[in-house]
């Protein structure tokens, strides 16, 4: 029995045919035994991760993830740790040489977690003061955070007769509050 050329061609299309289904299978064996392997590394890893988590300590032997309890404002009411923020940042004024012109507690944000406090101050303070309060501010405890600031310049008049220049500034501050002892 003899092939003649189509036959010839039929099989070895066939062949061909049959030689890159093999290799897609092969492929798609390859790749996912690859992915299988990445998958148990990342376990791993996320194992040694709860691990530290559970074990209270970060990666250089620090306890990882706890403030210290100066960090936040302790009252039995918002409005109490309000003013407890109130206090607080009059002191730090004083030691600046800042005026305060106001100070209101502001609603909380939809994102905000019922721990959270939100006030706006209004002061009169100079610029190399408000960069020493700023900073005084956001890096000492209680933790409070700056989330807006808007600075009015002052008039050219003003900017002529003083040495340094007065700012008016509006702050959004924000303070993380426990719920104290009444």
């Amino acid at each position: 029995m003899r092939l003649n050329r189509e036959q010839m061609i039929c099989i070895g299309s066939l062949c061909l045919l049959l030689m890159a289904c093999v290799f897609a299978v092969a492929a798609s064996l390859q790749a996912r035994s690859d992915a299988a392997g990445e998958l148990a590394e990342r376990q791993e890893a996320l194992s040694h991760l709860q691990a530290r988590v559970r074990s209270g300590l970060d990666g250089r032997g620090r306890s990882a993830g706890v403030a210290p309890a100066a960090a936040f404002l302790e009252a039995a009411t918002p409005g109490l740790a309000a003013a407890q923020l109130q206090a607080y940042f009059s002191q730090l004024m004083a030691t600046h040489a800042a005026t305060l012109i106001s100070y209101g507690v502001e609603p909380a944000h939809r994102e905000d977690s019922s721990d959270t406090l939100r006030v706006q101050a209004t002061l009169d303070v100079g610029q190399k003061a408000l960069q020493e309060l700023l900073y005084d501010l956001e890096s000492r405890t209680p933790y409070v955070f700056l989330d807006a600031m808007a600075v009015q310049p002052p008039s050219t008049a003003a900017l002529r007769a003083a040495q340094e220049p007065v700012l008016r500034v509006t702050l959004g501050l924000r303070a993380l509050w426990r719920r104290g002892a009444a």
